[in-house]
């Protein structure tokens, strides 16, 4: 008979959660038990050592690591996810541990501004901008008197059946309105603003205000479900200017970083609602909220969201079994999700707003792709293009406004700070670029946030920069090993080395900010399998790298690219500098132009149905180029000469 035992969690601020587990359990299956969201991107596994805690009291089986000192050891600190409970305990959880929860970025960087408002600007010229089919009316109605007792409804509906005229579709209000139009009416003294959406077939009243000196908010969002993060445009759906901005972690990152983990997970008993609830309740929902109060709205004026995301998460979005994307022949339960209500979608927002899923085309390439399509421009371009986005997903679209071919390679979340020891999403104390001196081996980084942060990671673009410039500076090899030796280069107890970024003095975590060996290894499988998913598609379609005219670049992986850097280790084919082009997040700036804009969504999907989907991993030859590209910069040195 097994005994169960009291695990209490202890957050920063004294917070705590505490559940009964049964002995043997580890600590993250206890924090999963009661939704401490422990980043666990190795999905338990014990290799990238993202789930740090300390133990304050209690007994645990745990045998010392590679990501744990023997100092830090002696001092309680644990990996959760390979220590098994002996006894009643209590746990701090280091809000390095909480980083997906905790780094809720509600701002934009000046280059997304500068970016989103080109694409603002586009958008206005192809008339996508103010056409939601969402308009509000000011409406004054007589009082009803004994001589004139018309039911509120049937008195609002006449008005504006008169105001309509002849040939117009039905109109009908909404349960929401309904039970707001009796105070709202009098509230307003009989003058009442309606929020009015336009349909095929039905014309529909979706809120109804008392009238007031400025007009009511027409709110809509703009989603990007990434496999490791999430991003949020809140904004304004009559004239297309955005409200607020945020992004936060991908709850789901605790039941693994990539998503076959999350596949598997979902085939587990309760699995497919656990990873619902960990995007929705735990990410969505509160960066949701905090958008609202920053753009001094309520949830209930969002009256419309498109949805980009892969077509896994999409699956688990919505709660549709995702277990065959992963046997083959791989096949997705949809590729259109069609127009859903808000009430049926478990976000906050009016529940009979109109949620749109952005359509994908493949097993492994989503919606988030021919949302970047759309918003990159490559669909209608002369020119031969490359949209690489960098995210644990790597997907690449190809062509012209001729044809567009698509593919995906698992990257991993090494792009977004995944299996990466001193790895983290893009936000306010990452490293986002960095160089070295060749000589002294001292690095210059620049940090994400205000005058005066410390660091306490690396992101996407700071790994590459990193990487590169030790590269470059002989301190690696082209195996990712160090051949150089100085107070920056670090050795452990297992002969692991590293080299160390900032100092523990000189960083927000009070640890040295150190980039290993093996931190080195998983990014250069990341960065290999972009290149050969890159050659294998040239390839099929009889194309050489010299033929790609211009590449965008598209990934929250921080404020840019240093294109030198990503060409110096193999990760970009060699091309002149000039035909790189950054783009930001381009699958939030395509659910930003389907939240504004019917036409746009009608777009999308035109774009989506005329794709050629290539499954990279029944390609032949495929894998010949993954294992040639995992080196730096690649095997054949021809490719970079």
């Amino acid at each position: 008979m097994s005994n169960k035992y009291t695990v209490v969690f202890r957050a920063e601020g004294n917070e705590e959660r505490s559940t009964a587990v049964s002995a043997g359990e580890t600590i993250l299956e206890a924090a999963k038990q009661a939704k401490v969201p422990l980043d666990a991107p190795c999905s338990g596994n014990g290799t990238c050592g993202k789930c740090r805690v300390k133990v304050l009291s209690g007994e645990s089986e745990s045998g010392q690591t590679r990501h744990i000192s023997r100092e830090d050891y002696a001092q309680g600190y644990r990996l959760a996810c390979t220590s098994a409970i002996r006894s009643d305990m209590v746990v701090f959880v280091p809000p390095g541990a909480l980083a997906y929860q905790n780094r809720i970025k509600i701002s934009a960087g000046d280059r997304e501004q500068a970016v989103f408002s080109a694409f603002r600007e586009e958008l206005g010229a192809l008339g996508f901008i103010g056409d939601s089919g969402l308009e509000i009316l000011d409406l004054t109605l007589s009082r009803p008197d004994p001589g004139n007792p018309m039911a509120d409804r049937e008195r609002l509906l006449s008005v504006l059946e008169t105001l309509r005229g002849e040939g117009a579709p039905p109109l009908g209000l909404s349960l929401y309105a309904q039970r707001k139009l009796p105070d709202a009416l009098r509230e307003g003294d009989f003058s009442v603003s309606c929020v009015l959406r336009h349909g095929a077939g039905e014309d529909l009243i979706l809120n109804v205000f008392p009238r007031g000196p400025s007009n009511p908010v027409i709110a809509g969002l703009a989603i990007d479900i990434g496999t490791t993060s999430v991003s949020i445009l809140l904004l304004d759906l009559l004239t297309g200017e955005p409200l607020a901005l945020g992004s936060a972690g991908n709850g789901q990152i605790r039941y693994g970083a990539d998503v076959i983990s999350r596949i598997i997970e979902s085939t587990r008993p309760g699995g497919l609602e656990r990873l619902q609830r960990a995007v929705l309740e735990e990410c969505m929902v509160p960066l949701i909220q905090a958008l609202c109060r920053k753009g001094g709205i309520s949830p209930d004026a969002i009256y419309r969201a498109a949805v980009a995301a892969n077509t896994t998460m999409t699956h688990l979005f919505l709660g549709v079994n995702p277990a065959y994307l992963r046997l083959e022949p791989y096949v997705p339960a949809f590729f259109e999700g069609g127009t859903l209500r808000g009430s049926d979608t478990g976000l906050c927002l009016h529940p009979d707003a109109e949620v749109i899923p952005a359509p994908s085309i493949g097993s492994y390439v989503g919606g988030d792709i021919t949302a970047g399509t759309f918003s990159s421009g490559v669909y209608k371009k002369e020119a031969l293009s490359l949209l690489i986005d960098l995210g644990t997903n790597g997907e690449l679209v190809f062509g012209n406004a001729d044809f567009l071919m698509a593919c995906a390679c698992s990257a991993g979340p090494a792009f977004e700070g995944g299996d990466i020891g001193c790895g983290m999403r893009a936000t306010d104390g990452a490293v986002e670029a960095c160089g070295i001196d060749r000589e002294t081996m001292e690095p210059a980084p620049r940090i994400i946030g205000a005058a005066g942060q410390k660091p306490a990671g690396l992101c996407g673009s700071g790994l590459i920069d990193l990487i590169g410039e030790l590269f470059r500076c002989g301190i690696i090899n082209a195996r990712g090993k160090f051949i150089r030796e100085g107070k920056r280069v670090l050795r452990d107890e297992w002969g692991m080395a590293g080299y160390i970024a900032a100092f523990a003095g000189e960083t927000e975590t009070g640890r040295d900010l150190v980039l290993t060996e093996g931190d080195i290894d998983n990014f250069v499988r990341a960065k290999g399998a972009i290149f050969s998913a890159i050659r294998t598609m040239l390839v099929s379609l009889d194309f050489t790298m010299d033929a790609i005219e211009e590449v965008y670049i598209a990934g929250g992986i921080g404020s840019g690219i240093n294109v030198e850097n990503a060409i110096r280790i193999g990760m970009f084919p060699k091309l002149p500098l000039e035909r790189y082009h950054y783009i930001g997040n381009s699958s939030l700036l395509g659910a930003y132009a389907m939240a504004g804009s019917r036409g746009a969504v009608q777009k999308l999907t035109e774009i989506s149905r005329g794709m050629t989907y290539l499954e990279l991993s029944s390609h032949p030859g495929y894998m010949d180029e993954f294992v040639a590209a995992c080196f730096l910069p690649h095997t054949d040195g021809n490719l970079f000469a």
